[in-house]
């Protein structure tokens, strides 16, 4: 859980370095995307080569090829459809939906694959942070996209893409480690983003501010930050870990308090304490799972 939670609010903190990259250059957000898991794959594979960790990256990839890729392209593929929702639709819809998916779509496959109802504590925990969530992003400026209807589909298609990649890539950790994991999924999701940011732009001016904040957003919020939430997966059912990462926008909302100077509406502060509340009752509620043991 304190994996999870880590790369949640770590994930949060993207959001004020992309702001930072937007003024500083003309890459688009998906390209931005791109170069995050570029990086990722990048630092990941000098650390599991000085490790001498290249073998269990081959084995994963032979083993279970599927899931990898399609975790690995998922991962790219919630970020672009998201950035495309928040273009067509707006910040407001983009967040609430396609964030707002993820945990009922992962408490009702678990449901249907154990062939049981969620129980009410789970129901008021999904239901109490999807209002936090909504109470959130009510309080952010009003941005109308030029064609809702296409956002709304956009961000449906993120958030249901996002649930399918948590779930396949809990089955994957409790495969492998979860640098390996993270390492072969960034090199995927990489690849399956560079047709598009392409086509949008590779260039941008290189300075010490730009390189950084790329660096950061590619070391610390996706390599690192995918490590943990990959780690926490072994333990932790997919339907929390939604539920969870459900921080991530709490976090960006703080950040943009402190950091940019942004006004601090009392939505904002009663969407959080609701998102707060609905995780730490996750963190005590009753344990019905066990540690999986790793292949080393």
């Amino acid at each position: 859980m304190f994996a999870i939670t880590f790369a949640a609010v770590l994930w949060g903190t993207t959001g004020v370095a992309v702001a930072y990259l937007d003024d500083l250059t003309s890459l688009t957000a998906t390209t931005i995307g791109f170069y995050r898991l570029l990086i990722s794959a990048v630092a990941l594979l000098a650390v599991t080569a000085v490790r001498g960790r290249t073998g269990a990256l081959i084995r994963i990839t032979r083993e279970a090829p599927g899931r990898v890729i399609l975790t690995g392209v998922g991962l790219g593929a919630y970020q672009a459809l998201y950035f495309v929702a928040v273009v067509t639709a707006g910040v407001g819809v983009a967040t609430v939906v396609s964030l707002g998916v993820a945990p009922v779509v992962t408490t009702a496959w678990e449901s249907i694959r154990h062939r049981r109802r969620p129980g009410l504590r789970t129901v008021t925990t999904v239901v109490a942070a999807l209002v936090g969530l909504a109470l959130i992003s009510a309080a952010a400026p009003a941005q109308a996209g030029p064609r809702p209807l296409a956002g709304l589909l956009a961000a449906i298609a993120s958030g249901t893409v996002y649930a399918i990649s948590t779930l396949l890539s809990r089955d994957l950790s409790q495969r492998t480690d979860a640098m390996t994991l993270t390492t072969t999924t960034s090199i995927v999701g990489a690849l399956a983003l560079l047709p598009i940011a392409y086509t949008q732009g590779l260039a941008f001016p290189v300075g010490v501010a730009t390189a950084g904040l790329l660096t950061y957003t590619g070391v610390v919020t996706t390599a690192m930050a995918y490590a943990m939430f990959y780690a926490g997966l072994r333990t932790v059912p997919g339907s929390v870990a939604a539920v969870v990462t459900l921080l991530e926008p709490l976090t960006a909302a703080v950040l943009a308090v402190a950091i940019l100077g942004e006004p601090l509406p009392g939505l904002t502060i009663a969407g959080g304490v609701l998102l707060l509340a609905a995780v730490a009752a996750l963190y005590y509620r009753p344990r019905t799972y066990r540690p999986v043991s790793v292949l080393s």
